[in-house]
């Protein structure tokens, strides 16, 4: 962590939807919170530098130079072999460096990972890096993973994840003994992959608080702090929730404004329904940090609007301040006889 207690944060100024100027936005956003953040961001800096002008942030946002951009359509084995002066490489060898404590980006997803665990490398007992996303459950959230970084996962990556995300419910939300489930098809033993299966057993073997498999359903009760799966199966089940919150926020809206007694309704009932949207919308839990490797990572939407980017910094910051690194590298050496 950076000196005086302050996080250090880089910023991709180049990715995502509408860069740089949501990003910049988004860097507003925080430091109107006079948040103990030094921020920096990452990019060609005679676009940068007009961008940050119009916010009144020039000299308040470093400008750390970077040549190249990556494309949202580029193939991550072009991203990482002929785009070494990207903002994203720039970016992630300066969290390698040790100058920034912690990395956000919108950009290509495929080119993130890559990059970052080319020039990051994963932690002691880590094979590959995981996303992760807190969804609305309720409990307040049910941390999420793998959700698109690895589409085929063994046995023992998913008991990798299952670490990482104790870890981070422990550091970055105070959950003392968070309870992990597996993502299967039902709750019996006997069902699932062979691959679930042996991650299981190996998961019961282990000192976490291990509950077993879990369905779907779960994913928004009580039961579960954790719940793991493998980057397919995880993707295919946020982008499917994320299309059922936008389909179930639109249709409220379109019944509350439907006729005048309907509209009246919705005048009384405001504040309620507005902590309903809170829960529900997408961009609230913006923020993917991208766990396992040796730096903190985290991914936003690429379409994210600035407040949906500033609760992405917010992740990156929240990571920093309660040493997520050093607590997943510890548990990793506690367990490394049992996993």
């Amino acid at each position: 962590m950076g000196t005086s207690d302050v996080s250090r944060i880089i910023v991709d100024g180049h990715g995502g939807d509408r860069a740089p100027h949501v990003v910049i936005d988004a860097l507003a956003e925080i430091l109107s919170l006079q948040r103990q953040v030094e921020f920096g961001i990452c990019g060609q800096p005679e676009v940068l530098r007009s961008a940050l002008q119009s916010k009144g942030l020039e000299g308040i946002v470093k400008i750390i130079p970077a040549e190249d951009v990556i494309d949202m359509c580029d193939a991550p084995a072009l991203a990482l072999r002929r785009k070494k002066q990207s903002s994203m490489h720039v970016a992630a060898r300066a969290v390698r460096d040790g100058d920034w404590d912690a990395m956000v980006s919108a950009g290509n997803t495929g080119a993130l990972m890559a990059i970052s665990k080319l020039i990051l490398k994963t932690l002691p007992g880590i094979d590959r890096p995981a996303l992760a996303s807190m969804i609305p459950a309720t409990d307040g959230g049910t941390f999420f993973l793998d959700i698109g970084a690895n589409v085929d996962c063994s046995s023992e990556h998913l008991v990798q994840f299952a670490v990482m995300g104790s870890c981070y419910l422990q550091a970055a939300e105070g959950v003392a003994s968070p309870r992990i489930g597996l993502l299967n098809i039902g709750s019996e033993d006997v069902k699932g992959t062979d691959v679930i299966k042996v991650a299981a057993t190996r998961l019961k073997e282990s000192d976490l608080n291990f509950i077993g498999n879990v369905e779907g359903t779960d994913l928004f009760g009580d039961q579960v702090d954790v719940v793991v799966c493998d980057g397919f199966v995880g993707n295919v089940s946020l982008k499917t929730m994320e299309g059922v919150a936008a389909l179930m926020l639109r249709t409220v809206k379109e019944e509350l404004t439907s006729s005048w007694v309907a509209k009246m309704g919705a005048m009384l009932s405001g504040k309620a329904l507005k902590r309903v949207k809170n829960a529900l919308h997408p961009s609230e839990h913006n923020g993917a940090p991208l766990l396992g490797l040796n730096g903190i990572v985290v991914k936003s939407h690429g379409s994210a609007d600035a407040h949906a980017y500033a609760c992405a910094i917010d992740v990156a910051i929240r990571e920093v301040e309660a040493g997520l690194i050093e607590r997943t590298l510890d548990t990793m050496n506690q367990m490394s006889d049992a996993v």
